[in-house]
């Protein structure tokens, strides 16, 4: 904020072989704007061959221009995106509030400029998007040509979808953006060229920052069009899809990355087969339940709502849920809490031995501590790594780390079903069944009836091949008795065993 009170604002006016244009552009954006905001107008000539700086520059000087202008002029073109990475970077360097960004072509009408900055002034959206498809053929009427108006209707269409939007057009250049929102996304890691539009509006989307759009008229000149149209179309989609598979678990890309931060580890899944639906079948009603890794305690409380379990959780968060009987905060990375485990008739570890830094040395832990309840039964879970997706990720030369998922960033150690098995087994663990988790569609699509067909087409798959199909593994195992107790009972066996012989034969008659 401006020490006059106004809001600051930056007009940005991306510039590219607009000499005969440039000028007017300036002289049109509105003065009334000086009344509501402190405004400075910002020209960044994107190393133009002709002479855009200069014929900027000229009028950057003229005393009828109401507006501070900056004029800027890059040696080595950066693209249409690279520019305005810069124009960005320079309102957040300087502290506006907000940056409106129009091209030097004059495509797009600086006389919208007030009735768009209205919505950022009452703090009614993060971003403002002109729209030319909000009135019906209004583009058309504007001059937009035929084919221009088809691609951005069907290109719009597919990142809706994909994006769970319902923007009415994801390609107009004419926005207005609160650096604040800017600030909250990695806008720098986007690409140089012409997509960048699209990859901006998917990191507010997932950034949950409002965009509102207002109608604007469609003007279409003499301007020269540098955008290739079947490239520029691949490429949107391309990066919606990507954003779409990184919401899924399936991909992952750092530009993305920018949702609100959630404290909440993971997400209750009993309306389909999960690990935590699962075990929820298996546990006897009234058990006594160790929940190791419990995240937010959701199984747990499920348990003791429903089954009258008494459930005691561990986990180094805090637990959402008020359904335990007894919480332990603690790194799982530091070993076994001290408990009394033998009296515990399950434990669970679902999608948490995959976390730490040593799974053999914590599972042989575990075995320890329980081999003296040899009725327990340990309910665990993990990732399968050999899924088909990653599988075919791998034929396409991915292995991509995401925020969840099989490859989740906080993942340290992955197995195969095989390997998982040999792990627990030589930790002293006996395996009583091996059972193959579907996919989380559900979770990752919404809870509808394609989810849940691909729920039973993946079970379907996994009667075929266990090992490619199932996306977690789930294993319900014992600890066999370490050698330390089964020495310590053959020693008391024996010993027991001795005395009887010895009181049997003291009572015998004397044989000669």
């Amino acid at each position: 904020m401006a020490e006059s009170g106004k809001s600051r604002l930056l007009v940005f006016i991306v510039a590219y072989h607009a000499e005969k244009t440039i000028s007017k552009v300036l002289f049109r954006i509105p003065a009334s704007l000086n009344e509501t905001y402190d405004v400075e107008v910002l020209i960044i000539d994107d190393a133009s061959r002709d002479e855009t700086f200069e014929k900027g520059y000229s009028a950057s000087k003229d005393e009828a221009l109401p507006f501070r202008t900056t004029v800027l002029f890059n040696p080595v073109n950066q693209g249409y995106g690279g520019n305005q990475k810069l124009g960005y970077r320079y309102a957040i360097e300087n502290g506006y509030d907000f940056v409106a960004l129009i091209h030097g072509d004059g495509q797009y009408a600086p006389e919208c400029l007030p009735a768009m900055l209205e919505p950022l002034r009452k703090g009614e959206a993060a971003a403002v998007f002109g729209s030319r498809m909000l009135e019906p053929s209004g583009a058309l009427r504007g001059g937009m040509p035929l084919y221009k108006f088809v691609g951005n209707r069907i290109l719009t269409y597919v990142e809706n979808r994909l994006l769970d939007a319902s923007l009415s057009e994801f390609h107009s250049g004419y926005r207005i953006y609160s650096t604040a929102a800017l600030r909250r996304i990695p806008f720098e890691r986007n690409s140089n060229v012409f997509h960048f539009d699209t990859e901006i509006i998917i990191q507010l989307l997932i950034a949950k920052q409002k965009i509102l759009e207002l109608p604007i008229p469609t003007y279409y000149g003499d301007e020269i069009c540098y955008v290739n149209g079947m490239r520029y179309a691949l490429d949107v989609c391309v990066s919606a899809l990507k954003a779409r598979l990184q919401h899924m678990g399936l991909f992952y890309d750092r530009k993305f990355d920018c949702a609100p931060n959630d404290n909440s580890q993971y997400e209750p899944k009993f309306d389909y087969m999960s690990p935590h639906s699962v075990a929820f079948e298996l546990i006897r009603p009234g058990a006594r339940v160790l929940d190791i890794g419990c995240a937010g305690g959701y199984l747990g409380g499920h348990l003791t709502r429903n089954k009258s379990c008494v459930v005691d959780g561990i986990d180094c968060f805090p637990v959402v849920e008020k359904g335990l009987a007894s919480f332990t905060l603690h790194d799982l990375n530091a070993g076994l809490p001290e408990l009394d485990y033998p009296k515990y008739e399950y434990v669970l570890m679902l999608d948490v031995i995959e976390h730490l830094a040593s799974p053999e040395r914590f599972m042989d832990q575990l075995g320890h501590a329980l081999c003296e309840n040899p009725t327990a039964e340990i309910y665990i879970s993990t990732a399968n790594v050999a899924f088909f997706v990653t599988r075919l990720m791998l034929l396409l030369g991915q292995f991509n780390y995401g925020k969840r998922g099989i490859l989740d960033l906080t993942h340290t150690r992955l197995f195969t079903f095989g390997s998982f098995r040999r792990t627990l087994e030589q930790a002293g663990f006996e395996v009583l069944e091996v059972i193959g988790i579907p996919g989380p569609f559900p979770l990752a699509m919404g809870d509808n009836f394609a989810s849940r067909m691909l729920v039973g087409i993946n079970r379907f798959l996994i009667r075929i091949s266990r090992g490619m199909f199932s996306y977690q593994m789930f294993l319900r195992i014992k600890p066999r008795p370490a050698l330390e107790f089964l020495l310590h009972t053959a020693k008391e066996q024996s010993r027991q065993r001795a005395d009887a012989f010895e009181a049997a034969e003291a009572k015998a008659p004397n044989r000669a």
